[in-house]
């Protein structure tokens, strides 16, 4: 299992560092020997690129969303108030 490719290797076996991407997740291209660019699956990409859901829609999923909760402040000590 290799994930660090030099381009001229790359490019002569593309099947495989495709197939090395799908079973064995992201595949780092160096040129020159500075890493260049990076090959991942289809599966990689969609997990990464998943549009982000509403903060609202966070909330309302979270397993605390009905539970009443007793927020009270207080009234012991006021408030610090700059002038």
């Amino acid at each position: 299992m290799k994930n660090v490719w030099q381009l001229q290797e790359a490019k002569a076996k593309f099947s495989k560092v495709i197939n090395e991407a799908i079973q064995h997740g992201p595949q780092i291209i160096t040129k020159h020997g500075i890493e260049t660019a990076l090959l991942i699956s289809i599966n990689d990409y969609k997990q990464i690129s998943k549009k982000e859901s509403k903060i609202s829609r966070f909330f309302k999923s979270s397993p605390l969303y009905n539970v009443e909760l007793d927020i009270q402040r207080s009234k012991n000590y006021p408030r610090d108030i700059e002038l």
